[in-house]
């Protein structure tokens, strides 16, 4: 007996496929998902490498072997002390951040070209990590996608929108020579096909050929040959209404014929004699 095959899943950072596993287990039960955690830098290597069959990376993933579709564009959160001015309201513009120190890490997942505030002056800061320290350290603040600020919350800090600034977008990416029938499935499940539209592995079977058609048309030509045979019947029918009506003709006849007999098998009246003879 052969081994199931196992779907590898890899995903960057503050990205839940939680949802689309649960549907997969459902269609495909027999074909287990490996996560495969890795860094947004690495996502794509490990992709060419054969590691992963696919991936949930952060867009944009640049590769002519690449085929990629987004999914969804995360809002921008900053990360301050829970102390901070800006707490005082739910969602703030990119201007109130400008007195701020802003610290941006190596692994900078929002690119943005022109950020407010004033870049931190230390060395350069490795990961989103290690600016999270720097701002628990009230040494400035981190603007980061807002998957990425639940994953990295901790005691004294919290996280307000940032209206203005950029989004991150999220999608699937795979090696595009390497598609096969999972790859298509794991597509349709995260673009919300259902079972019955679905095109790869887990698409429900095919209903067999029946003979409803023939027997459809059977039973019509059975039918139509029933409905001549009524026909032919009722011409029948018809036909004996014709005799019975000749019949009917022929009853005056012997009506008239009989009338005749009744009156001639009366006894005569015998003639007189005439005188003389």
């Amino acid at each position: 007996m052969t081994a199931p095959a196992v779907f590898r899943l890899a995903l960057v950072p503050g990205v839940n496929p939680d949802r689309w596993l649960r549907v997969w287990q459902q269609r495909l039960p027999d074909v287990p998902v490996e996560l495969v955690h890795t860094s947004p830098d690495e996502a794509v290597a490990l992709l060419r490498s054969g590691a992963a069959e696919v991936a949930l990376v952060r867009l944009p993933a640049v590769g002519d072997d690449l085929s990629t579709i987004s999914l969804y564009t995360e809002a921008a959160v900053v990360v301050v002390p829970k102390d901070h001015v800006v707490t005082v309201v739910e969602e703030i513009d990119a201007a109130d951040l400008d007195d701020e120190t802003l610290v941006v890490p190596l692994d900078d997942q929002l690119h943005w070209a022109d950020p407010p505030g004033t870049p931190f002056a230390g060395d350069p800061v490795p990961t989103t990590a290690d600016a999270v320290d720097l701002v628990a350290a009230g040494i400035g603040v981190l603007v980061l996608p807002q998957s990425l600020g639940r994953l990295h919350q901790r005691r004294g800090l919290t996280a307000r929108v940032v209206r203005d600034a950029p989004g991150s977008a999220v999608g699937l990416a795979w090696i595009t020579e390497r598609y096969d029938d999972l790859t298509e499935e794991f597509i349709g499940i995260v673009r919300g096909r259902t079972a019955t539209s679905s095109r790869g592995r887990g698409a429900p079977p095919a209903p067999e050929p029946t003979t409803t058609g023939r027997t459809a048309r059977g039973s019509g030509s059975s039918a139509s040959g029933t409905s001549g045979s009524t026909s032919g019947k009722g011409s029948g029918a018809s036909g004996k209404g014709k005799g019975a009506s000749a019949s009917g003709k022929g009853g005056k006849g012997g009506s008239a014929r009989s009338s005749s007999t009744r009156s001639s098998s009366k006894k005569p009246h015998p003639r007189k004699p005439r005188p003389g003879r």
